[in-house]
């Protein structure tokens, strides 16, 4: 499975040009999809949003959120979670 590269936050992206508006950089904050692997509360692999990283006891993890199927409907889900767990769309 590939990862994440690290330092797992990149510098900023480059925005699209909108209309009348050049191209900027982005600040950072933008997220990046993800696939959740085997996330506690829902077996499988859901798509995700990477939102930020944290690195705990020598391992990294992310902050993600992603929705999985609830008993009354999608439930979105919003954990910090192994760096393992987590794979780059």
């Amino acid at each position: 499975m590939p990862e994440f590269p690290h330092p797992p936050l990149p510098g900023p992206s480059p925005r699209p040009a909108v209309a009348g508006h050049p191209a900027a950089t982005g600040d950072g904050g933008e997220g990046r999809h993800c696939w959740v692997h085997d996330p506690p509360e829902a077996p499988g692999t859901w798509p995700g949003l990477l939102v930020e990283w944290r690195q705990r006891g020598g391992a990294w993890q992310g902050r993600v959120t992603y929705a999985v199927s609830g008993p009354h409907g999608p439930a979105l889900v919003e954990a910090w979670l192994p760096a393992a767990r987590l794979e780059p769309r």
